[in-house]
């Protein structure tokens, strides 16, 4: 449906493929298109599997732009964590296909999906922020809090510790992990399996669950790149 995502819908099944033929940096395009894709799985009534290209679901933010700062990286940052917050609320089941590599956003729209299947192998899932001297975003803070263990809820956010795929599993990033080749295969069967769910209940139960995590990330969001602000964050 557009120059760097894709969109199949089969069985109820929306699949959003990311893919700009690099490391799927999130562009204000790629945000752009991501919303459209998911405002045409809302309209489908579909379960959501959402997956990156091989070897990479996203590197994260575009660095181009953020070295630019001004309006432009705050657009793209805030963009970033209004689109996790959608995934997070959006009514029917998330899943995600971790095809490899997450770093900083792509992580944190990694983990606000509701399920997600990684892929085995040499791949990094971190949050690098303070390694890059950048004080870590309240939005941010709130997303990861919500998936990881206390324990690697720390070493994540404060200590920008890498986590390789089968030690994600116990941190909580990703729920289980597959050879690669069995990546969106594993993911399209979770997704599948998720149309039995009854998404008013479901839809209902996420937004009871995830309320108070929702507003903590708004509230950080309108704290963070209201007017006047600045990035990176003081």
């Amino acid at each position: 449906m557009g120059t760097l995502v894709g969109y199949r819908l089969k069985d109820s099944v929306a699949t959003i493929t990311m893919d700009d033929g690099k490391v799927n940096a999130i562009s204000i395009q790629l945000l752009t298109e991501l919303g459209a894709a998911l405002d045409r799985a809302a309209a489908d009534s579909a379960v959501v599997l959402l997956e990156g290209r091989e070897g990479v679901f996203s590197a994260g933010f575009d660095l181009g732009t953020l070295a630019a700062g001004g309006d432009g990286a705050l657009a793209l940052v805030r963009g970033g964590f209004e689109l996790a917050a959608r995934l997070l609320s959006f009514p029917a089941p998330v899943v995600a296909a971790c095809t490899g590599h997450a770093v900083a956003m792509g992580t944190f729209l990694l983990l606000s999906t509701d399920y997600r299947v990684g892929a085995a192998g040499p791949y990094r899932l971190v949050a690098n922020e303070v390694a890059m001297g950048i004080t870590m975003p309240y939005a941010a803070i709130e997303i990861v809090r919500q998936r990881l263990t206390p324990a690697c809820f720390t070493r994540a956010v404060l200590l920008a510790e890498t986590f390789s795929p089968d030690d994600a599993v116990a941190a909580g990033f990703v729920d289980r992990v597959v050879e690669p080749a069995r990546v969106s295969d594993a993911a399209r069967e979770t997704a599948e399996a998720l149309t039995a769910l009854d998404m008013k209940a479901h839809a209902a139960s996420k937004a009871r669950a995830r309320r108070q995590t929702l507003e903590a990330i708004r509230a950080g969001i309108a704290k963070e790149f209201g007017a006047g602000a600045t990035w990176p964050p003081a």
